[in-house]
């Protein structure tokens, strides 16, 4: 929309998300290269409609978004759908999944039979605690969520949209970061072409 010099309110994004953002996310999904085999989990918590639930998260070791799951809980059960997920969509079995210490994620990575992937302690885990920051900004800009299926269908196709833009700039030269851009913006406009015709 700014690259047409339209200016809209969060009320018009979240129907045009509710509308296009999951085909989006699943067309760049399809066409993104494969992630890293590191996975790095981690969940915050947040309020809904007054009531705390955790954004249970997964990003690879070079802070692409793999997914995102909003639950009630922060149980075995939740760790364990978050990991199924994984699993389904990703195509590959990780090498090694980093976490924190809570024990909902060594039950679940038992009961996977992937417990003695599972790296635990100091700060490992940085990675996937960074990546909260995006959501949270997300979240203020969009004055809270409002319901625990509305915050995981945005948050699911906010986390692809990301992951196209979003480029290592302390990383790469100038020159580079903006050839990434153009690709990043020629492959968006592929993905949405095909809903506008």
């Amino acid at each position: 929309m700014i690259e047409r010099g339209i200016d809209v309110s969060y009320e018009t994004i979240r129907r045009w998300v509710d509308k296009f953002g999951s085909t989006y996310a699943k067309r760049i999904r399809s066409r993104s290269e494969r992630p890293s085999p590191i996975w790095y989990l981690d969940e915050v918590y947040t309020k809904i409609g007054g009531k705390m639930v955790y954004l249970w998260r997964a990003v690879d070791n070079e802070g692409t978004v793999l997914d995102v799951v909003v639950q009630r809980r922060r149980n075995t059960k939740a760790a364990m759908r978050l990991l199924r997920k994984l699993l389904r969509k990703q195509g590959i079995k990780p090498t090694r999944i980093v976490t924190d210490r809570l024990g909902s994620y060594s039950a679940a990575l038992k009961i996977l039979g992937l417990e003695h992937r599972q790296d635990v302690g100091g700060r490992k885990n940085n990675r996937a605690e960074c990546s909260h920051i995006p959501i949270r900004r997300r979240e203020r800009k969009a004055q809270k969520f409002r319901s625990i299926h509305q915050a995981q269908k945005l948050l699911s196709a906010h986390g692809q949209i990301y992951n196209l833009f979003n480029h290592r700039r302390h990383l790469i030269s100038r020159s580079t970061l903006r050839k990434f851009r153009t690709q990043a913006q020629n492959e968006w406009n592929l993905v949405t072409a095909q809903t506008c015709a």
